[in-house]
């Protein structure tokens, strides 16, 4: 397998801007790619924060003047990796305060569909070697909505580069009103249900799911359930139409950011083979806390975003039975404003068994997987999920529903000493939820086997480099056939 040239396209990549598991990605993946000797460039929007965080900027062409929007590719690095970042720098579209999709105010910017159609020609400029650089790749990695149109738009095109799109999460597909597709006069022969039509609107989704050579998800679990009603978002049947081209990969962490053997944002570090420095960061945990210190209670640890999708109305329900038991729990959170409050009330009525922090810290998030006994993960639907794969390496036993990458990621404790790694249950109810919990709690109480399944857990390899040999194996697939588009459904 020869190397080939990627062009990675992704809305953000973490150092430059993280909101999500997007950002993880994007700023892992594409350095994997480079560590297996493959020629990668990522293409980013050129957000005012990714600019004060990226070093040694300098401009890279000026060749897109012909566009509406007329913008500048800059070029620099992205931090702690070698890898070239192009941003796509136009001023009136993200040169602003504020996340990618959202203002200061927390809603959507209303732009946003002429903002990712600027930045999806300014990367098909880029994919036809259009842009003044001489570099020309093989394929073209989209990742999710923000860069659907980019394949949509290189379709038909003579020589042009083969096309991936991946899901991160199907529920987000960046559907706007049919006006703005006139409005950024998109090609005519894209407006139809088998195009990026969507019962009358835009959906820029589509143009990734209809037009790319391959589609995969983050998990071969979530591959196989978004071509089912429950969870296809009303893109099943699409999904469907393309199954022999869907495929699924499962995310990877990044070792070098997440391990309690060299992790700068913990007091203590430690490995399997010696687990003093855990109860160490346990106890440190309970004092950052305000819990009461005890190497005998049970930690329980979440983090993420607060919303129905990820269980957190389950929790809600299972807390006050299990405010009752000798545990406690510590969230770091933000999202759906009624949880928030009913969580930081919960947390002032039971000071020394909940601590709720709204809102997101990288290094407490750290200090959560290393402090925390169990770590709880009950989502409704999870395309791959990061944090039980972080929590595995630091000998925090996930308790998980048994559902897209948690299903593939966590073996339940009942499958036997020698296989598991954490605690699964099926049903999306705090029945489960709490029948779950107590089986951890009475397997927490026998620290041998306890140890045993730690050290299980520990001893996973969810690295980026098998991720990346598998995207490769993809890229060749995609290159060796360029579908048409599926007939309609």
């Amino acid at each position: 397998m020869r190397p080939r040239k990627i062009l990675f396209v992704a809305s953000e990549a973490h150092p430059l801007m993280k909101t999500g598991g997007l950002g993880d990605v994007a700023g892992a993946l594409p350095a994997a790619l480079q560590a297996l000797h493959q020629d990668v460039r990522l293409v980013m929007p050129a957000y005012r924060a990714a600019m004060r965080r990226a070093g040694n900027i300098r401009i890279a062409s000026l060749a897109l003047e012909e566009d509406p929007h007329p913008v500048r590719i800059l070029e620099t690095t992205l931090p702690g990796s070698e890898v070239t970042v192009w941003l796509v720098d136009s001023a009136p579209h993200f040169d602003r305060n504020g996340n990618p999709y959202t203002g200061p105010d927390g809603h959507d910017w209303p732009d946003n569909p002429e903002r990712f159609s600027v930045f999806a020609r300014a990367v098909t400029a880029l994919a036809l070697d259009q842009a003044g650089l001489a570099w020309r790749p093989d394929v073209v990695h989209c990742n999710d909505w923000q860069s659907g149109l980019v394949p949509a738009l290189l379709h038909g095109l003579p020589g042009r580069p083969a096309t991936v799109f991946t899901i991160h999460n199907l529920a987000y597909q960046g559907i706007f009103a049919a006006e703005h597709f006139w409005r950024q006069k998109l090609p005519g022969h894209l407006w139809s249900p088998e195009g990026v039509e969507f019962y009358g609107n835009l959906s820029f989704i589509k143009g990734g799911l209809v037009y790319a050579d391959r589609l995969n998800t983050v998990s071969p679990t979530y591959a196989r359930e978004i071509t089912t009603p429950e969870f296809g978002c009303n893109l099943d049947g699409l999904l469907r139409a393309r199954a022999d081209r869907l495929c699924g990969i499962l995310n990877g962490a990044d070792y070098s950011v997440w391990d309690p053997v060299h992790d700068p944002y913990l007091s203590h570090h430690y490995s399997a083979g010696n687990l003093d420095g855990k109860a160490a960061n346990k106890a440190a945990l309970q004092r950052e806390t305000g819990l009461p210190v005890s190497a005998e209670t049970p930690v329980i640890g979440l983090v993420g975003r607060l919303a129905a999708q990820k269980g957190v109305d389950l929790v809600l329900s299972a807390l006050p039975a299990l405010l009752s038991r000798p545990v406690q729990t510590v969230l770091l959170g933000s999202g759906d404003a009624q949880l928030e409050q009913t969580l930081k009330t919960l947390a002032e009525q039971y000071p020394d068994r909940l601590h709720v922090t709204i809102g997101f810290s990288e290094e407490f998030a750290h200090r959560i997987e290393a402090g925390a006994d169990l770590f709880l993960m009950p989502s409704r639907y999870e395309p791959c999920g990061l944090n039980q794969i972080y929590s595995l390496r630091y000998g925090t036993l996930p308790v998980v529903r048994r559902t897209g990458g948690l299903a593939d990621t966590v073996v339940d404790a009942s499958d036997g000493p020698r296989r598991a790694t954490g605690f699964v249950f099926s049903d999306p109810s705090p029945e489960a939820l709490l029948e779950a919990l107590s089986r951890a709690l009475a397997l927490y109480r026998r620290p041998r086997a306890w140890r045993r399944l730690q050290r299980n857990a520990m001893a996973q390899d969810f690295s980026w480099a098998n991720s990346a040999r598998n995207y490769l194996k993809l890229y060749e697939r995609s290159l060796s056939q360029k579908p048409a588009p599926p007939e309609p459904v």
